[in-house]
């Protein structure tokens, strides 16, 4: 007994999901602008201290380190 199963078989058409995908678009469309604006601004940075073991270690590992 054998019956016939498509590899992808979807109940929607194609046209549903084509709007299904604009309707996802258009709700991550704007969230992803105000992501991309926050990232965008210049906010200010914390020093970074480097302890003297770290250095060592970086030194023996052959890496450089920002301070040196």
């Amino acid at each position: 007994m054998s019956t016939q199963r498509l590899a992808y078989d979807d109940l929607s058409t194609p046209a549903e999901m084509a709007a299904d995908g604009l309707a996802v678009q258009a709700s991550l469309t704007r969230p992803l602008t105000v992501a991309a604006r926050d990232l965008a601004r210049e906010q200010p940075k914390r020093g970074i201290e480097i302890s003297e073991a770290a250095a060592r270690l970086a030194g023996a590992m052959n890496l450089q380190v920002d301070g040196d």
